[in-house]
């Protein structure tokens, strides 16, 4: 794989895990609103980016597991960065839209 090549999937895994981000933050408003309807549609909405993501991710892990050579860079760790945060943000969003939908009785 090419440094180009790898700057093209480090970009890829950034721009999935950006938008779902924004998924996730835009849930968490619509948790601190009540709208758990939205909020659950949105988080599926960032899962979808995030397996987008994650694929992208497996593909580098598998190339570099079957011996391919890949420079990681910046960029990669910047992307990798990108996916964890998110990643957390969406656990974050599921624990608060459970314990706000059993305050709220539903």
């Amino acid at each position: 794989m090419t440094k180009d090549d790898m700057a093209m999937v480090a970009m890829e895994i950034v721009a999935y895990s950006g938008d779902a981000r924004t998924k996730y933050l835009d849930a968490m408003e619509a948790i601190m609103n009540d709208e758990f309807d939205k909020a659950e549609a949105l988080i599926k909405e960032g899962d979808d980016l995030i397996l987008d993501a994650h694929n992208q991710q497996t593909e580098l892990i598998t190339k570099e597991a079957s011996g391919e050579s890949l420079e990681i860079g910046f960029l990669t760790v910047h992307a990798q960065d990108h996916l964890m945060t998110a990643m957390l943000l969406s656990d974050m969003d599921k624990r608060m839209l459970k314990a706000m939908k059993k305050k709220a009785g539903k």
